[in-house]
């Protein structure tokens, strides 16, 4: 399936890269700001940038039109990303291009790699409490829904993930996660929070082996084939599907 394919199934669709740092990035004016300067010269439209409380910088497009690039640069962590793309590629250029470039405007080598992470993200649009359609979506038979039949029970608190390794060495892994943005306790907060969207998450990543030179951007093409191949074999299938039922379900009544 394609990009666009994804976005068709969810409200928004995410394609995300995150190289984790176990130094600090640098903080210096002309280092970051040539570094930016060089993403917004091969994406001239990433015009907005600029620096949050915490010290994270960002440069992204508009957000009015739906779709849009960012980058940022955190204390260890680079970022970079695309919401709903026409197409893989379209976000995979960008991704490549930070991979370059972080070696040599960043000074991220292949020892300052703790790990690589590529993650697709889909977002439902969800009123009411996304705790009840997680549960019912993913685990009607199960024993945690089983908790259910208690008198006056009902799933308050439910963002269900997993990891699994997709390697001998373990360094390859994935994790899937769905968050419910309705989880809280007291039901005037979760009332307040009943039109915000539940967000699946499938996240590749690899740890670099430790008796070889890391590669990033021949990682990131390996990940990128795991990471598409997981959601069309595997995620669509028994989780976009069972959660776009339940929505449709609850819309219709």
């Amino acid at each position: 399936m394609s990009a666009n394919s994804y976005s068709s199934l969810c409200d928004d669709f995410f394609v995300d890269m995150y190289v984790n740092t176990e130094l600090d990035l640098p903080t210096e004016r002309d280092t970051l700001l040539t570094f930016f300067d060089r993403i917004q010269k091969q994406f001239p439209t990433m015009g907005r940038f600029f620096r949050r409380d915490n010290n994270d910088y960002y440069l992204e497009e508009d957000h009015a039109a739906g779709h849009y690039r960012w980058v940022s640069l955190e204390v260890d962590r680079i970022g970079s990303g695309m919401t709903n793309p026409s197409s893989f590629e379209e976000a995979y250029r960008q991704d490549r291009l930070v991979l370059e470039l972080m070696p040599y405007m960043l000074g991220v080598t292949p020892l300052d790699v703790d790990s690589l992470d590529l993650a697709f993200s889909m977002d439902f649009d969800c009123a009411g409490s996304h705790d009840e359609v997680i549960a019912e979506a993913l685990f009607g038979m199960s024993a945690f829904n089983s908790l259910c039949d208690w008198p006056h029970s009902r799933p308050i608190v439910f963002s269900p993930a997993m990891v699994v390794s997709l390697s001998e060495d373990h360094r390859t892994q994935a994790r899937v996660s769905i968050e419910s943005k309705t989880s809280v306790y007291e039901p005037a907060e979760k009332e307040q929070n009943r039109d915000e969207a539940i967000s699946l998450s499938v996240t590749v990543r690899q740890y670099p082996a430790v008796d070889e030179r890391f590669d990033a951007v021949a990682s990131f093409e390996r990940q990128c084939e795991l990471a598409e191949n997981l959601m069309a074999e595997k995620i669509v299938r028994h989780f976009v599907q069972p959660l776009t039922e339940v929505i449709a379900q609850r819309r219709s009544t």
